[in-house]
Formats: C-alpha cells, structure tokens, sequence
C-alpha cells in the first residue's frame, strides 16, 4: 500500500469495530445498501458517537488467507481515511469473489465511491 495515503491514525480501536453477532446481525436486518463490482456494503445507524466497521471475507470467495488478509487490510484503511466524513453508521463490508485478482488502487477507489454512496444515501442519520 505504499502507493496509498495512509491517515495519521493508523490503529483501529475496538470503539470503530463491529466485535459481536448480535451488532452484525442489526446490520443485516434492515440495511442501507451501496454495492460495486467487488465489494457489497450493508449499513445502518447506530447510538455511537462515530461510525463503526465489520468485514466480512468468505473463505469460500476468497480462497487463499492471504488475500482474504489484504483485502481486510484495504478496507480498514479505507474506512480509516473516510470516516471522519461518515455519519453515525454500523457498517459491514461483504467481499464479492474475485475481488482478491484486483489490484490495490482499483479496489480503494471502489471502496471510496461507496463510503460517498453510503454517506449520501445515510445523510439524514448525522446527529452533528
């Protein structure tokens, strides 16, 4: 990812993650939806002060460990560089098969067109 800006905050706290079934499963009952050719991104709001991300890379789309890893990695850092621009969101990103052949560039510009999506379709939800 060299050929990225990487943001100054580079951790990712448990506060920004989605850690338990039950947090997943109110993203999956009613979402707000965004897709693009390899990611799908199911969002909803939540009563948190920032946004918050789960992923979700199938072993049976994405084969090797290896790129289910880097395209976890891609993701966060996407969502790290756009979410102070996000509103009140629980998000989940769902991996389509095949994303793992694209490369790094081509899948961080899909990912931020659906951050833009998601935020023009959830606008309503900002409570600042």
């Amino acid at each position: 990812m060299s050929d990225l800006e990487l943001g100054t905050d580079k951790r990712f706290p448990a506060d920004s993650r989605l850690l338990t079934a039950k947090e997943y499963k109110q993203v999956f009952t009613n979402p707000v939806k965004a897709t693009s050719k390899n990611f799908t991104l199911l969002a909803c709001p939540n009563n948190h002060e920032s946004p918050r991300l789960g992923i979700i890379v199938a072993k049976k789309n994405i084969r090797l460990a290896v790129d289910r890893n880097r395209l976890k990695r891609l993701v966060r850092e996407s969502f790290r560089t756009q979410n102070q621009l996000l509103p009140q969101l629980d998000c989940v990103i769902l991996a389509r098969r095949g994303s793992s052949e694209q490369p790094n560039q081509v899948l961080f510009d899909q990912l931020a067109g659906l951050w833009k999506k998601i935020n023009k379709r959830c606008a309503g939800y900002s409570s600042s």
